[in-house]
């Protein structure tokens, strides 16, 4: 039986149709996990005044999830390649929207900090997932790149929305709705994702590396606890000592476990591609200069400006604010010249706009256009990297692709934060803030010629 021209057309319609509604339950778990970590910063102070937290209380409510998030990305990346992203992506979206009811609900703060650690399970179940997802329905590269680039957008909006309506929220109705208004936004995503993304197990057979996992996690969760502890408590305290020698011990066991399994959660031929091995560092070096960045200029403004928190972050603004129109000319670039040009103009037109804010001091006029330029360069970087790393990998591997990908861009954050607030806290005053922000324009140079010279255009594996 023949098809006729328009029977042909309303299929494919039907198809864009199915493929786009996929794309938005995936990305509206990631738009919730982003939202969620630029919209607790505002509630901070708020928090700490309803349930008498101190502190330490206050940084465990951010660090908590940050540290059970990054633990378990390797994890939740073979376990969505195992019994497949949809599973899994709804299995993240339930724990992480419930877990949001924990939070607007809690009356103290061991409450709080339980509801954050099982967001981050939630959220690490999730992120990789809706990377594959997009991988799975977007079979071919030049319509991935633009989903990609529209999957960046919706986190991006995420990031610039955060601080803005958390700050709103805060001051109209009280820090519980930061939580609850996951609630609302989660459904919608569990009855999107139940009608409209495919069942698909890519590995089904594959087996289960205990020794790998567990080795795996104990790696990356001593490694962002030394990271968090490292900055309250200095390198020289027990605890970070000896998170740091158990990282040691943990990652050479991993490597030494990983190389002679049958069956490895992370097989490092993945890393005998060089476009595999750059994005990843690319993704570290990136997240290590950008959240670096927002940190160091928080402490710029409100320490050596005498700037309030609002104004802080109204300065601050342009840097996310950007990310809505850069991501969608980045996907659609990617799509046409492949991902090498839009991660090499992307990572050096960051730096360019570091080095000019280091060069054109105060300025105001001047340091938009430095933010403008930092922010813009950051969203060209994000979909092309997504997608070379996807491209270098088989089906069956996306999961666990995904989730070396998130895996390396947290802990480059986590680094990012630590290292150049030591260096900023080592040196006083403007010098220090100069020093720190030079390391990460020259982390943003470095990753400027790994893209140069390490990535090229998206070739799938057997």
């Amino acid at each position: 039986m023949h098809l006729s021209r328009r029977q042909i057309k309303q299929q494919d319609t039907r198809q864009e149709l199915l493929q786009w509604l996929a794309l938005v339950a995936s990305a509206l778990g990631f738009f919730m996990v982003t939202l969620d970590t630029t919209i607790v910063n505002v509630a901070l102070p708020s928090i700490q005044h309803t349930i008498e937290a101190g502190i330490t209380g206050l940084q465990w409510i951010t660090a908590g999830y940050t540290l059970v998030f990054a633990s378990l990305l390797l994890l939740t990346g073979f376990l969505s390649d195992r019994f497949g992203s949809k599973r899994i992506f709804m299995l993240g979206l339930l724990i992480f929207t419930l877990s949001s009811a924990l939070c607007g609900i809690a009356q103290s703060l061991a409450v709080l900090l339980l509801a954050r650690l099982l967001q981050g399970i939630g959220a690490a179940l999730l992120v990789p997932a809706s990377l594959s997802i997009i991988t799975q329905t977007y079979t071919d590269t030049r319509p991935r790149a633009i989903a990609l680039g529209i999957w960046s957008t919706i986190a991006a909006t995420a990031a610039a929305a955060g601080p803005v309506l958390g700050g709103l929220l805060v001051e109209r109705t009280g820090w519980h709705m930061i939580f609850l208004m996951n609630i609302p936004v989660g459904l919608v995503g569990l009855l999107l994702s139940m009608c409209f993304i495919k069942s698909i197990r890519t590995n089904a057979q594959r087996a289960f590396d205990i020794p790998g996992q567990i080795t795996g996690i104990l790696t990356i969760l001593s490694l962002t606890f030394a990271l968090i502890e490292a900055e309250p408590l200095g390198w020289n305290a027990l605890p970070v000592i000896g998170a740091c020698v158990v990282f040691g011990a943990a990652l050479i066991t991993f490597l030494i476990v990983e190389q002679r399994s049958t069956s490895p959660m992370l097989p490092l031929t993945l890393f005998r591609s060089a476009t595999f091995s750059s994005t990843t560092l690319v993704g570290f070096l990136l997240n290590f200069s950008y959240y670096g960045l927002l940190f160091l200029l928080s402490l710029f403004y409100q320490q050596l400006q005498g700037l309030s928190a609002w104004d802080t972050g109204l300065h601050l603004l342009p840097l996310s604010i950007i990310n809505l129109f850069a991501t969608p000319i980045s996907g659609q670039m990617t799509a046409r010249t492949g991902p090498r040009l839009p991660m090499t103009i992307g990572m050096a037109l960051s730096a360019a706009g570091i080095f000019a804010f280091l060069f054109w001091g105060t300025h105001a006029l001047l340091n938009l256009a430095s933010f403008l330029a930092i922010g813009f360069g950051a969203a060209l970087v994000v979909p092309p990297l997504t997608s070379a790393l996807l491209g270098t990998v088989a089906p069956r591997y996306t999961g666990t692709a995904s989730g070396v990908l998130n895996a390396s861009r947290q802990a480059g954050g986590t680094f990012g934060v630590a290292i150049l607030g030591a260096l900023f806290n080592s040196i006083n005053g403007q010098a220090g803030i100069n020093v720190a922000l030079g390391a990460a324009g020259v982390a943003l140079l470095l990753g400027c010629m790994l893209s140069l010279f390490g990535v090229s255009s998206p070739e799938r594996s057997s």
